[in-house]
């Protein structure tokens, strides 16, 4: 997910006490740290609180659950091996074999076949690939997708170099990961590239370390509130006091919460309130998102383990692949980003334009960190017209009316 996840499982350190008095001072000065982060979504599940009593919200999450359609698209599945041997999981949807195509497809894309280019998805930190749901439902059955969840993340395999060698994670890692994912689902043929935050640095890490693949086979590329560096630097929408105090502890903590996960997971369950607040803050920017979908990005995040948290996030500050992106700069590319993201600032995505002129960059007004879930028919309808200029679509589709929003997105 977002990179903002980390943040909200150290908000419940001081409740899960450890095994040693080390790990308890280094929880409760994180608990007051985070304490910093919590307190406006603290604030608003008090308030609920008192009008709606745990039982009934207990209930409504499990209606959610039970009920929400999201998340429920499924593919073509197969795997691919990492240089280190880890499995990783992806989907295929392919172009319908027919002719014949929906109404609603017609009116999106047109009724030619579109050219054969790949569009490969990657997702973001604590997310899976069930994160696009939107995007994937629009493009179903009009042009070949991939969906592929990172190294430890959703259906594939914790990864082996990390939980067997102690190999610390790098974002190079995940860039070798997504060429592995590449070779299996897609061996020949155009591709576009998508990724949104992490996903997006993993398409940087592929292009600084196999430039020729993305000279000969990438088409496109969109960059979805994502970075190419300085992410050590972000405020997450805090006081200085409280970022200060956040860094200073935030890397050995997470740590030490990753050596107690049966613990921690324990106290995740035990505040999921808590956690649903700091979850929504730091996802959405508008204040009328579906609960449905606030609860699909709630599920996806509590089933990312408090190890695994704890291994990525250092990677993000070493972060930075902004020598990689000249290799994007002849070929149609979308930036985009919320302004409300309190994660990856919509400043970075204004930075990597600034590096790539020719790039459409479209900052999406009320939208926060999770844009593709929050204003789904404004990130479709940007990758539908990039998928246009790339050839991968008829000339002149256009996605509109798929999902809900309240606002409009600005051109940059």
């Amino acid at each position: 997910m977002s990179e903002s996840s980390a943040e909200a499982v150290a908000a419940i350190a001081s409740a899960a006490t450890g095994a040693t008095g080390n790990w308890r001072k280094a929880t409760g000065i994180a608990g007051a740290a985070i304490g910093v982060i919590a307190a406006g979504a603290a604030a608003g599940v008090a308030i609920e609180r008192m009008t709606v009593g745990r039982g009934m919200r207990e209930r409504a999450r499990l209606a959610l659950d039970s009920t929400g359609p999201y998340g429920s698209l499924r593919g073509t599945p197969g795997t691919a091996q990492a240089d280190d041997g880890t499995e990783l999981y992806y989907e295929v949807d392919d172009i319908e074999p027919d002719a014949a195509v929906t109404p609603k497809r017609r009116r999106l894309f047109g009724r030619k076949a579109p050219a054969p280019v790949t569009v490969v998805f990657s997702h973001g930190y604590c997310l899976n690939q069930d994160s696009w749901h939107f995007q994937r439902a629009a493009l179903r059955g009009v042009v070949r997708t991939v969906h592929w969840d990172q190294r430890s993340h959703g259906r594939s395999a914790r990864g082996v170099a990390q939980l067997e060698d102690g190999m610390p994670l790098t974002i190079d890692q995940l860039g070798r990961d997504l060429k592995a994912v590449l070779d299996a689902a897609v061996p020949e043929g155009p591709i576009v590239l998508v990724g949104h935050s992490m996903g997006g640095m993993t398409v940087m890490a592929l292009a600084d370390q196999y430039p020729e693949l993305i000279r000969d086979r990438v088409v496109a590329t969109a960059f979805v509130g994502t970075s190419s560096g300085r992410l050590g630097e972000v405020n997450f929408g805090l006081p200085v006091v409280g970022v200060n105090a956040v860094r200073r502890v935030l890397p050995g903590v997470l740590k030490a919460l990753g050596q107690q996960a049966a613990l921690v997971e324990r106290g995740r369950r035990a505040t999921a309130d808590l956690f649903a607040g700091i979850i929504k803050r730091y996802s959405f920017a508008s204040r009328d998102v579906d609960p449905a979908v606030a609860r699909f990005a709630e599920r996806m995040i509590e089933g990312t383990p408090i190890d695994v948290v704890a291994e990525f996030y250092p990677a993000f500050t070493d972060h930075d692949k902004t020598a990689a992106l000249p290799h994007f700069k002849d070929m149609p590319v979308l930036v985009l980003a919320g302004i409300g993201d309190l994660v990856t600032p919509s400043e970075h995505s204004e930075a990597i334009a600034d590096l790539l002129p020719d790039a459409e960059l479209v900052l999406v007004p009320d939208a926060g960190h999770l844009v593709m879930l929050e204003h789904p028919e404004v990130v479709t309808d940007r990758l539908a017209d990039l998928l246009t200029r790339a050839g991968a679509v008829p000339a002149g589709a256009t996605v509109s009316g798929y999902g809900s929003t309240s606002s409009t997105a600005q051109r940059g």
